[in-house]
C-alpha cells in the first residue's frame, strides 16, 4: 500500500487559515483518489474532501464546501488541503487517505472504502 505522512496543523484563530500537507511513497500516487477525513474528541472520523487521481475532479462534504480547497501534485506525491475561514468547530485531528479509483468520488465518503491512512495532523482553531 501507499504511505502517507500529513503535515501542517496547528493552533490558529477563528477566521483564520491554514494548509495541511500529505507526502505519500511507496505506490504509484496516481493509483489512487485521495480524500482528507477528521476526527473530533468523542466523534467518529468524518469525510471533508476527495480528490480523484488526476486532481480535476473534486468533492467536499457540505462543512468544508466553499471553504476548504483540496488539490493533488502528482510530480510531488503531494495533496493539499487549504483551510480558510477557520471555525473553532473545524478542531480535529486530520487524515489523510487513499482509496483505489472509484466511478465518483461521492462514492467514497466513508472511511472504510479507504486503504491506507496516515498518522494525522491536529487542527485546533481557538474562538
Amino acid at each position: 500500500q501507499v504511505q502517507l505522512v500529513e503535515s501542517g496543523g496547528g493552533l490558529v484563530q477563528a477566521g483564520g487559515s491554514l494548509k495541511l500537507s500529505c507526502q505519500a511513497s511507496g505506490r504509484t500516487f496516481t493509483n489512487y483518489a485521495m480524500a482528507w477525513f477528521r476526527q473530533a474528541p468523542g466523534k467518529e472520523r468524518e469525510f471533508v474532501a476527495a480528490v480523484n487521481w488526476s486532481g480535476v475532479n473534486t468533492y467536499y462534504a457540505a462543512s468544508a464546501k466553499g471553504r476548504f480547497t483540496m488539490s493533488r501534485d502528482n510530480a510531488k506525491n503531494t495533496v493539499y488541503l487549504q483551510m480558510n475561514s477557520l471555525k473553532p468547530e473545524d478542531t480535529a485531528v486530520y487524515y489523510c487517505a487513499a482509496a483505489v479509483h472509484s466511478p465518483a468520488l461521492a462514492l467514497i465518503t466513508t472511511p472504510e472504502r479507504y486503504v491506507s491512512w496516515g498518522q494525522g495532523t491536529q487542527v485546533t482553531v481557538s474562538s
